[in-house]
């Protein structure tokens, strides 16, 4: 039996990027029970992408309660609803095996890694905050995207002098901006820029240096992207909810790899349920941004656990 329902979980702090704010991550829970088992699975429906809370039920819905995991990759599309049922089907077999996600793959647990802390597009004083507050962090990842960027970008390097700096522009720039940014980033220390053109808009970054390297998100979704990516991007930010699920997010991996891409391994707003299956990514990825937790105001029973080390691997009591 498949059973998806909404839930609400407040944030710290508004979160702002450049399409708009938040003040709590609206999420959809799925559960499927079968034999006394019940394995779950948490996706972010994102309006970005087309998608609503009752546009994604509706999807998982219409689901057979004996979907397996090979028939739900073709009986959905890649996005949100595809992924918690994917994630709810990998829980529900390590449960039923009594054995870890990362066993039935034949990997390593994984390791903690370090995680980005997001902090979100603001005022420029209110940015130096933000990043003093997080200065003890190794890496800060700032959502920018406006025609007005150098301050605030100047402000966090003040406020977080030592702390790597990935920026995220959220599809915020032109052509123009990007190439009027980009030699100072550099001279700021900025280590990657995430999606500074729009989706379909990206041909530009063939035509223009790359003095730093450039990650896609928007742009990319799943293995099918990436013809499309190449001498576009440096590396690709994979997330669940846009693959449709720790299945195709580990083809994906694989094949950017293969063909000379980076991974990053990124997340929407959402809980330690959420998060719990990419952390079985972050061994391959030369970034990680799974900070949704850290942003929460209120997270799972059993939440994952960050620390200096940073995310570590989820216990079985949460997912996996």
């Amino acid at each position: 039996m498949i059973t998806v329902t909404p839930d609400t979980f407040r944030l710290a702090r508004t979160f702002t990027i450049s399409r708009g704010s938040k003040t709590e991550a609206r999420v959809l829970t799925v559960r499927i029970a079968r034999g006394g088992v019940t394995g779950w699975g948490e996706c972010v429906p994102y309006a970005r992408y087309g998608e609503t809370v009752d546009s994604v039920t509706a999807q998982i819905a219409a689901l057979p309660d004996d979907i397996t995991p090979a028939a739900l990759q073709t009986a959905l599309p890649p996005g949100a609803a595809r992924n918690a049922v994917d994630c709810a089907l990998w829980d529900l077999a390590a449960k039923q095996s009594c054995r870890r996600v990362w066993e039935l793959l034949g990997q390593p647990a994984p390791q903690p890694a370090i995680t980005a802390f997001t902090l979100s597009l603001d005022r420029p004083e209110v940015m130096r905050a933000q990043a003093a507050e997080n200065a003890h962090r190794p890496v800060l990842k700032i959502k920018l995207g406006t025609p007005d960027d150098m301050p605030r970008l100047e402000a966090v390097r003040q406020g977080a002098p030592r702390s790597t700096i990935l920026i995220d522009a959220n599809e915020g720039w032109t052509a123009e901006i990007y190439a009027d940014l980009a030699p100072h980033l550099i001279r700021l220390g900025v280590a990657l820029v995430e999606q500074p053109l729009p989706a379909g808009q990206d041909e530009a970054l063939a035509h223009m240096p790359r003095p730093l390297p450039v990650c896609a998100d928007e742009s990319c979704h799943d293995r099918a992207s990436l013809a499309a990516l190449k001498g576009r991007y440096d590396m690709v930010n994979v997330k669940l909810d846009k693959t449709g699920g720790l299945t195709e997010a580990l083809a994906l991996t694989d094949a950017a790899l293969a063909q000379g891409f980076g991974v990053m391994v990124g997340c929407m707003v959402g809980t330690s349920l959420a998060m719990a299956p990419a952390t079985l990514l972050t061994g391959r990825a030369a970034h990680v941004d799974l900070d949704g937790p850290l942003l929460l105001a209120e997270d799972r029973p059993q939440p994952l656990r960050f620390d200096d080390r940073g995310i570590h691997a989820p216990d079985r009591e949460l997912w996996g």
